[in-house]
């Protein structure tokens, strides 16, 4: 009998390093939005992957960053919190980046400093945009800065290198049962990623113009005995000006940004979607922890 390997990981890192891009390929399927803006993962999403007698648990966790908002705290104290959960600790860095800016050298020195209690590896991503003398240069200079136990480069968008990081994850972790159904794919709730897959077409396709005051909410969820999937989702925003921009001239950015989320959710869920949405006007609810609480943050304050 095959022995059984489980256990989790949590993927670290700074807004947009590609955390989310990562652990979409390595389970195979979108859990995770990803979206031009940083900062759009909020909550610590688990992704299941599996890699031959593997399963192998993927905390994708909000970016590390200064906060500002109580929704920034709460964000980056799940993003910690996540960390302290995994059995590995995996520390994304976009290679592309010019310089290790103050943020990075904090992270690195509290890494460090666990150093000792659970496995820390490094994986320098976007390789494919940087030079591969000042690649090595960036290994090295991080590897003194915090004692990894292996480096990685990989394209998290494009895949390379990716299988080599999820053989060497299953080969670390411990022998266990595993957790979850070798179908299941995420440990999130299905409203939930319902909300997340609508709030990634906004950003996609409006983020020079919409800030980060912005949540989906589904609000209604109804299967149908044919399997049909009909959706209704609020999309708060806190300006009536940002509310003008989501629905568009006479509605077209609303309808169009529907179109969207109803074909990824229907692949995502595998049946037809009805997707109803709405625009809202919910002032300052980023600092109303009510509303993030559905994320599973905690308040930030």
């Amino acid at each position: 009998m095959t022995l059984k390997i489980c256990g989790s990981v949590a993927i670290i890192g700074a807004p947009n390093a590609g955390k989310s891009t990562l652990v979409n390929q390595m389970v195979g399927s979108k859990v995770s939005i990803v979206s031009p803006k940083v900062q759009t993962t909020r909550n610590r999403i688990l992704g299941i992957a599996l890699y031959e007698n593997a399963q192998v648990i993927l905390i994708d966790t909000p970016g590390l960053f200064s906060p500002q908002t109580r929704l920034d705290r709460a964000m980056v104290s799940a993003a910690w919190t996540g960390a302290s959960e995994g059995d590995v600790i995996a520390y994304l860095f976009d290679s592309k980046k010019k310089s290790i800016n103050a943020n990075d050298r904090q992270t690195l020195s509290r890494l460090s400093e666990i150093a000792n209690d659970i496995p820390i590896v490094l994986i320098l991503n976007k390789i494919d945009l940087i030079d591969k003398p000042r690649l090595l240069d960036l290994a090295t200079e991080m590897n003194k800065l915090c004692p990894f136990r292996d480096t990685f480069m990989i394209s998290a968008e494009k895949g390379d290198g990716v299988q080599d990081v999820l053989k060497y994850f299953s080969s670390i972790l411990p022998q266990s049962e595993w957790m979850f159904d070798e179908d299941q794919i995420t440990d999130m709730p299905m409203r939930l990623l319902a909300a997340e897959i609508t709030r990634e077409q906004v950003f996609n396709q409006l983020y020079q113009e919409i800030p980060y005051a912005i949540t989906v909410e589904t609000e209604q969820w109804e299967e149908f005995d044919n399997g049909d999937l009909r959706l209704q989702q609020i999309i708060h925003v806190e300006k009536d000006q940002q509310k003008a921009i989501v629905l568009g001239r006479g509605g077209d950015r609303l309808r169009e940004i529907g179109a969207r989320a109803r074909a990824e959710l229907g692949v995502i869920f595998d049946r037809k979607v009805h997707l109803k949405l709405f625009v809202r006007v919910t002032d300052k609810w980023k600092d109303d922890p009510l509303y993030y609480a559905q994320w599973g943050l905690t308040d930030g304050k």
